[in-house]
């Protein structure tokens, strides 16, 4: 009887097993299998880390030349797609950019004080939206950087003379320091009228959310105390400016005011603006700085290029007076000089998208929600798009270079999709102006008021260009060197 029983247990299990094979059968053949983009050999548990090393956009690139420009990559429970070259690139921004303009979440919401508020995160939508055409319109409208050019007059100035100073010494210098101070200023005296490096506690506060942003972005301790500081500090100062508006004293207008003018009007929550400054000290100097730092290593490493800008600058501004923000449309072989810098070492070189439906993108199937990484370092080197794409060559930027007579109309705006330093599309970088407006003014002055040594020796040496492994690809060594006077811009 037990045999009997046990055997028509076996049989019942075994007609079950059948039917649900055949169920699970039927259901595959009414789904098409997935294609995903190829990948790597992948190990147990930490699925592609091992293919991963610090400076992570160099792997995404090495692994697109093994596996193709678009692969998909695990590393432990998650999962991403990285697209390597121009013509995937452009599928994603472009051809289907309207499943694109969304941005994945990244690291853990614990550290978000200021609840979904972030303009560059935040899901595309009405707030978005609204943050963009705001900074188009009033924030970082030309009309706008214009009311603020004697800011950024004032503190290169203050950086010549600190320069100048160093000269006279014969003492080196931290250039990226120096730097990073001076724009942190810009940024400072645009946002709420304060100076970073004077004696007032509040602005020397914003300058070090600045500079360690970036470096503390995935330390979630970190960030939530910085955070928490940040937000004390912009309280105090919000409170100074309302002050200042009851009581009718008021100059021209900087963003906290403008901010504060669109707060009442529709009486919308303060976190908005505390998190839009805050984004702008982190990706507003940090990014500025770094693209400065490779430009003049670039020079510094390539001195027939060096002397050809000078030779521009020499012939359109003359020797009497230091060269002007004004004089920037007249000096081609500068704007050559930065698109290249751009191009070759872009301080924002991931770019990233989730998708928010199924699509193909190069023939592979891309589920709704993947979150997908565009790799500008990539893009930019395409050998397709771009001759001997890991040589610094202004030239092929130039109007009279014939090989590459369509590029030097190429602008900043991500129009050209081998060419996207500032991303591109609805959610291509809304700061390029403010960011631009500041490296060629630096960069021309800097280059016509001094040469840079890398000892004091007066040795030819050169700077070192290895990446560090900071989120804005900035260099790993300081750039450190003795500035020496040729122009006295004082």
């Amino acid at each position: 009887m037990v045999t009997t029983d046990g055997t028509l247990l076996s049989f019942i299990c075994l007609i079950y097993s059948f039917l649900i094979v055949s169920l699970l059968k039927k259901k595959a053949k009414l789904r098409p299998d997935i294609k995903h983009p190829p990948s790597p050999p992948a190990v147990p548990f930490i699925g592609h880390l091992h293919h991963l090393s610090p400076v992570i956009h160099k792997s995404f690139h090495r692994l697109a030349q093994q596996f193709g420009p678009l692969i998909r990559l695990r590393i432990g429970a998650s999962s991403c797609v990285v697209a390597s070259s121009a013509v995937v690139a452009k599928e994603i921004m472009k051809t289907h950019e309207s499943l694109f303009t969304s941005r994945p979440k990244f690291g853990t919401p614990n550290y978000d004080i200021y609840d979904g508020y972030s303009f560059i995160t935040v899901e595309y939508g009405h707030y978005w939206r609204f943050m963009k055409k705001l900074c188009m319109t009033q924030l970082l409208s030309s009309l706008q950087l214009d009311r603020f050019i004697h800011v950024r007059r004032e503190e290169t100035r203050k950086l010549l003379k600190s320069l100048v100073k160093s000269s006279k010494e014969g003492v080196a210098v931290d250039l990226g320091a120096e730097l990073m101070r001076m724009l942190n200023n810009v940024i400072c005296r645009m946002v709420m009228r304060a100076r970073c490096s004077d004696s007032n506690n509040e602005a020397e506060e914003c300058r070090k959310f600045g500079h360690g942003g970036f470096r503390t972005c995935w330390e979630i301790k970190k960030i939530v105390k910085l955070m928490k500081r940040f937000d004390k500090l912009v309280e105090e100062v919000m409170e100074e400016h309302e002050k200042k508006m009851k009581d009718g004293v008021r100059d021209a207008k900087d963003m906290m005011d403008v901010l504060l003018d669109i707060h009442h009007d529709q009486n919308s929550e303060t976190k908005g603006i505390k998190n839009f400054i805050f984004e702008m000290f982190i990706a507003g100097t940090e990014t500025s700085s770094t693209a400065l730092q490779w430009a003049i290593a670039e020079l510094i490493n390539n001195p027939i290029v060096l002397r050809k800008l000078r030779e521009e600058i020499k012939s359109s501004v003359g020797t009497s007076r230091i060269v002007q923000e004004s004089d920037v449309p007249n000096l081609p072989y500068l704007q050559a000089i930065v698109k290249e810098t751009l191009r070759l070492h872009t301080p924002a070189p991931l770019i990233l998208r989730r998708c928010s439906e199924d699509c193909k993108i190069n023939g592979f199937d891309v589920p709704k929600d993947t979150r997908v990484l565009i790799n500008a370092y990539s893009v930019m080197r395409d050998p397709l798009h771009w001759k001997e794409p890991d040589m610094f060559t202004p030239e092929r930027f130039q109007r009279d270079a014939e090989e590459n007579i369509g590029q030097h109309q190429m602008d900043m705006k991500g129009l050209h999709l081998h060419y996207i330093p500032f991303g591109s599309g609805k959610r291509g970088c809304p700061g390029a102006s403010l960011a631009l407006t500041a490296i060629h003014g630096t960069l021309a002055t800097l280059a016509q008021c001094f040469d840079f040594q890398v000892d004091n020796e007066g040795i030819d040496r050169t700077i070192d260009m290895e990446e560090g492994t900071r989120f804005t690809a900035a260099m790993k060594k300081p750039l450190i060197c003795y500035p020496i006077l040729r122009f006295r811009p004082l």
